[in-house]
């Protein structure tokens, strides 16, 4: 009897999950019986699988309570991938404390509890103001110096779905070289692409639009990543999978915009030959019932 793998997406992400055909190829062409299932499916029994791992649920933060508690009852079940203790310690970003406070190069970032008073630190070029818990760049805003009072409305619309607001710099360098999502595979580094995100006002669908291409770490990318997925592993223990994302601070360096442990994209289009390293991942120490 084969192993059977579940991975798992959301209704609403059917289709968009780039990494799934190739991932879906590699695991078939290693004998594993693969079902794509919705987090959300009452119909399914999870119990029947020997490893869920959580792929594109990417509507979890509009349901979080219910989606945890999902997440809770599968890992009675069976083995599920990323486990609880590293979902939550990854959905709300008050993580950058942790790692900022071991030395890791994070994002500057202000956190204004809900009911808290926000002050808005000087920020030459604008700031960034978003949810501490949150996903796909919504809810993610950009405003001038000159916009102060929108940046502080903002804040408000943010508490009132129940979560802390980040206020943080806009980085110029941002907008010219924008994002590398680094990709490890467990805690072990694997490859890295180049991301460019559209911020805007009100985000259609599940995530902001997107321009990836492949890219190559640089010797100073790896240290502050590996420097914050050393933290992970000592905390949480290797997660199977892992992804921490790279900005270039005020001065030219890189620093830590976010650390991706619950559902990210892989960018295997982008390193079509990493799948093959994802699937043995997935498929390592699997034993079928």
């Amino acid at each position: 009897m084969s192993a059977r793998l579940a991975l798992v997406t959301a209704a609403a992400a059917r289709g968009h999950d780039l990494d799934e055909p190739l991932l879906v190829t590699a695991l078939a062409e290693r004998g594993v019986a693969v079902a794509v299932v919705d987090w959300d499916d009452a119909e399914v029994d999870w119990s029947g699988f020997d490893r869920v791992i959580l792929r594109s649920t990417w509507d979890y933060v509009e349901r979080l309570d219910e989606f945890l508690a999902w997440a809770r009852a599968v890992a009675t079940t069976t083995e599920l991938s990323n486990g609880i203790e590293t979902i939550e310690f990854s959905i709300d970003k008050h993580y950058l404390q942790v790692f900022a406070a071991a030395g890791v190069r994070v994002t500057p970032t202000v956190f204004v509890e809900i009911g808290q008073e926000a002050v808005l630190p000087a920020a030459s070029d604008g700031f960034i103001v978003k949810p501490a818990v949150g996903a796909g760049g919504r809810a993610v805003r950009r405003f001038a110096t000159g916009e102060a009072r929108q940046a502080l409305e903002h804040v408000g619309t943010v508490h009132r779905r129940g979560v802390a607001a980040m206020i943080q710099p806009f980085l110029p360098l941002v907008a010219e070289h924008g994002e590398w999502p680094m990709v490890y595979i467990e805690g072990r580094f694997s490859h890295t692409a180049s991301k460019r995100v559209t911020l805007e006002d009100s985000v259609a669908g599940l995530y902001a639009r997107e321009l990836n291409n492949s890219a190559i770490a640089t010797a100073a990318m790896r240290r502050v990543a590996d420097g914050a997925m050393d933290l992970v592993c000592e905390r949480l223990g290797a997660p199977l999978y892992a992804r921490i994302d790279l900005v270039l601070g005020l001065d030219g360096e890189p620093c830590v915009l976010e650390a991706e442990l619950v559902e990210p994209s892989l960018f295997l289009p982008e390193h079509p030959a990493a799948a093959a390293t994802v699937a043995d991942a997935f498929t390592r120490r699997l034993r079928p019932h």
